[in-house]
């Protein structure tokens, strides 16, 4: 071998070495988003930065071309809706500061390159084990430092009850679908179902019960519809032991004099009224509470409120219309490839886990703007994109 050849061949098997590892550490790092994403914001975010940085780092030194699912161009149809929003909002610098989260789209390019093969299975065991410490937590605070009350409720380690409630929620779902579709591996996801269930009740979270209530629903009716009889006993079951609170907090849900019923309904109005005036380009991401005072209406019970509770009205009112008819196709695009994933039957359980997924965020959506939290995103945009990945070869890659 010639000197030249010699000096290709080590260059050669150097840049695949450094290919290696840059994709074992954003491998790593991704697994560690997903973990600390309910944990802890901070660390979740600095871990994608790693991922994504290792990521645009091994597809340059492998000349890849970045490859994406269908559903993610109803997002970036979304995103170019938000920054159009933003440069007619009120307050043009505050809406593009907000529309920052529009980064956390990155996650599907990154996750549709990275979890391929058996990679995404693994991701489940992550997400199930990192859910199951963050629902003892819970526990305890209910417990031991009577976090019992609906002005002081569990939330883990994170910085509010609802993003708390909502993450068990898409962990809930991946357990189930792991129970009812996984060949193997499913002791696990039954051990830590209690903890998951008592976690979430605890909560007094009226839309993650809704969110779970139909993920569940749905799982069982895509297993087998005769197991839908056993929810009821399962509701029968929870009622008996549950604490006053929880019932207490289960009937509320029924009640149209309860002061929360009342303002979201209310919200409801004021996301309607802005629509009506700024349909195209909404009031501005992150100008709901800006605005709220000049919108607010008279049955409305809190002064302000920083947004409306639902997802498709607070994107309509604060986006505009166009923003919602992309966001409502990257559901609709999104939900008809898992359909069909699952149907494939080669990633069931995958494709059963992000369908659950979908199922809680619309129906929780309808009551909470799950959408706009961070952390919820990022583990759902995980969840939605890994049967996508597991159906591409580890070794599909194309160059640039």
């Amino acid at each position: 071998m010639s000197t030249a050849q010699a000096a290709l061949s080590s260059a050669h098997s150097d840049g695949s070495l450094l290919a290696e590892r840059l994709e074992l550490g954003a491998v790593v790092t991704l697994f560690g988003v997903a973990a600390f994403t309910q944990l802890s914001i901070a660390i979740a975010q600095s871990l994608l930065t790693i991922a994504i940085a290792c990521w645009v780092a091994l597809i340059t030194v492998r000349h890849e071309r970045i490859e994406v699912p269908r559903f993610f161009w109803p997002l970036v149809a979304y995103a170019g809706a938000t920054l159009v929003s933003s440069a007619f909002s009120v307050h043009p610098r505050v809406s593009f500061v907000d529309s920052k989260q529009l980064v956390l789209f990155l996650i599907v390019p990154l996750a549709y390159r990275l979890m391929g093969g058996g990679r995404g299975l693994t991701m489940l065991t992550v997400i199930v084990s990192a859910g199951a410490l963050s629902a003892a937590l819970g526990i305890f605070q209910y417990g031991l430092l009577h976090y019992n009350q609906l002005s002081q409720r569990p939330q883990g380690t994170l910085g509010h009850y609802m993003t708390y409630s909502g993450l068990l929620m898409l962990v809930i779902g991946v357990a189930t679908a792991r129970l009812l579709f996984a060949r193997r591996d499913r002791l696990w996801s039954a051990l830590v179902m209690p903890a998951l269930g008592i976690a979430i009740a605890l909560t007094l979270s009226r839309n993650a019960w809704v969110g779970v209530t139909t993920a569940v629903a749905l799982l069982i009716a895509m297993k087998d519809f005769r197991l839908l009889v056993v929810l009821p006993v399962i509701a029968l079951v929870v009622f008996a032991f549950a604490p006053v609170t929880v019932t207490a907090r289960f009937a509320s849900m029924f009640d149209l004099t309860d002061d929360t019923t009342r303002d979201r309904v209310a919200m409801l109005r004021e996301g309607q009224h802005m629509v009506r005036d700024h349909p195209l380009v909404g009031v501005g991401p992150d100008m709901v509470k800006e605005r709220y005072a000049e919108y607010r209406d008279p049955l409305a019970v809190k002064p302000i409120n920083p947004h409306l509770h639902n997802v498709p009205i607070q994107i309509a009112a604060e986006r505009g219309l166009p923003a919602l008819a992309a966001w409502l196709a990257f559901i609709g695009v999104l939900g008809a490839g898992l359909i069909r994933e699952f149907n494939r039957g080669a990633h069931r359980v995958l494709a059963a886990a992000a369908l659950a997924a979908v199922a809680a965020t619309l129906t929780a959506g309808l009551f909470e703007y799950n959408f706009g939290d961070s952390e919820f995103l990022m583990l759902f945009l995980i969840l939605a994109t890994l049967p996508f990945a597991a159906s591409r070869p580890l070794d599909a890659t194309h160059p640039a």
